[in-house]
């Protein structure tokens, strides 16, 4: 075993990479993923696809470096989390769209649970609030949108499963199992005990025998069939994207903290080995860890619209034709000429947690034009991460430093003015995919092929600092918080 295979599957691509054993990547592939938005509010995937995408991608990756892959093939999945999916356990194909984690369409049944008073005991139990951001109530409209939705999964003819879940189905041939970074996003998984809730299970009325087994990140998934992949190959290594990220770079102690711009943005800060105090707007969930770790928690706040916000400045409205020229835009500007943007696509994640909200321009005047709305697009970006650190400081969280990674962190310019509105070092990793390295590093640590310590050393990169006086920071800020306030009212 000399190679890991790291399969990331997310909302916008499906990508395979390659790294040897000291976590150099070797050779990459990624292949675009469809969305579909049959409603408003509504996004879904085509779950066949994202299974052929991974397919491909991690085919053509082994195929171009097979003659360095010595013995077995080490795999670690990482994976959009949240997004439900429910197939047939006879057939093997989905009953149903995947519905992804931005969708909204499950707001009713939320709604339902709240009035019927579960908001504090899904808060206990799973460190979560209830949202149609997670997966439960998804699986729940699965079940009530299919014909005999509930009778067959009563009979144990459909199963459930996260992105994880389908794909080690699919690569294995028939293996169940998923992780618990990845449970823990499901709004059923007890964090506590570790195990499905028979409560919470009960009030949604979705049958335990339909869930996976869940392992801990590091585990052994299952085998690949050579007719898959081309070549031997084990499943090591299992984590939702974000814990995988905050695992990629080295964070294991409290207060280390780390941020990926992807199409969302999330915060994770490393909360003990204990059960920490519920903070408002912040969510408890659980660290990727190995089969030889004790469970970490971890502090989260999750921003629904981060590249997704420069995706549609771009697509939509078609101020640029590629995302890179966003940071020279921003920079030729002074300021964003009084315009702040909040990007309230599909609602607002942490802290706030508003799933009625929409996006709006606020203090357009007649000398605005589009590269005011683009600055103002980046801006929004860093309030919203700083709207999550300033909430950890206020609990007690010493926030020295924040380590990103993903493809907005490429943007100089956004993480220079992170740096500012935060007043913390901004410390962006040189590989900006590691999500991929935090799992394919957990699969070699979890088969004995990587030292832990390596882990640990964090990766090498660019350090940005504040460039920017208080009083300049403190006006800033509250522009934004006074728009934020304005938008939520407006409804």
């Amino acid at each position: 075993m000399t190679h890991v295979l790291a399969i990331d599957q997310g909302t916008t691509s499906s990508r395979a990479i390659l790294f040897d054993q000291h976590l150099n990547a070797v050779d990459m592939e990624s292949i675009p993923v469809t969305q579909y938005f049959p409603h408003e509010g509504w996004v879904e995937h085509d779950p066949e696809e994202l299974f052929q995408g991974v397919l491909a991608t991690a085919q053509s990756v082994i195929t171009r470096n097979d003659a360095l892959i010595e013995g077995e093939l080490l795999v670690g999945i990482t994976n959009q989390r949240e997004t439900a999916i429910v197939w047939d356990v006879y057939t093997g194909q989905p009953v149903y769209p995947a519905i992804v984690w931005q969708s909204r369409q499950t707001i009713d049944i939320c709604q339902d649970l709240r009035v019927r008073g579960l908001a504090q005991v899904v808060r206990e139990k799973t460190g979560l609030v209830i949202d149609s951001y997670f997966s439960a109530s998804k699986w729940r409209f699965i079940l009530d949108a299919i014909p005999d939705g509930q009778d067959r999964a009563d009979r144990g003819e459909l199963l459930f499963g996260t992105v994880d879940s389908w794909l080690i189905w699919r690569l294995t041939g028939g293996k169940h199992f998923t992780d618990q970074t990845n449970a823990s996003r499901t709004m059923v998984w007890n964090i506590h005990s570790e195990d499905w809730d028979e409560e919470l299970l009960r009030e949604l009325d979705l049958p335990r025998q339909c869930f996976p087994e869940v392992l801990t990140s590091g585990g052994l998934f299952g085998s690949i069939p050579e007719s898959i992949l081309g070549r031997r190959a084990t499943i090591r290594a299992v984590a939702g994207d974000q814990q995988a990220a905050l695992f990629g770079h080295g964070c294991f102690t409290q207060g280390q903290a780390k941020n990926t711009y992807g199409t969302g943005s999330f915060i994770l800060a490393i909360a003990g080995d204990t059960q920490p105090e519920l903070l408002d707007g912040i969510i408890t969930t659980v660290a990727a860890s190995s089969s030889r770790q004790k469970k970490q928690y971890v502090l989260e706040g999750s921003i629904f619209s981060a590249g997704s916000t420069v995706q549609w400045l771009r697509d939509q409205l078609g101020f640029f034709e590629e995302a890179a020229e966003t940071a020279e835009i921003a920079s030729a500007l002074d300021d964003s000429g009084g315009v702040v943007m909040i990007p309230g696509f599909t609602g607002l994640g942490s802290p706030h947690w508003d799933e009625e909200v929409r996006g709006a321009f606020l203090g357009i005047n007649r000398d605005t034009n589009k590269f005011h709305l683009i600055r103002a697009g980046l801006e929004a970006i860093a309030h919203q991460t700083s709207d999550v650190i300033d909430t950890f400081v206020r609990a007690g969280y010493e926030i020295s430093e924040l380590r990103v990674d993903g493809g907005a962190a490429a943007n100089d310019w956004l993480m220079q003015f992170q740096a500012n509105i935060l007043d913390i070092p901004i410390l962006r990793a040189e590989f900006l995919e590691n999500t991929a390295r935090g799992v394919a590093g957990m699969a070699g640590v979890e088969a004995g092929i990587i030292d832990s310590g390596v882990m640990s050393n964090r990766p090498g990169g660019t350090i940005f600092t504040n460039e920017i006086d208080p009083e300049t920071r403190r006006i800033s800020r509250e522009r934004w918080a006074h728009a934020l306030k304005t938008v939520r009212e407006f409804k």
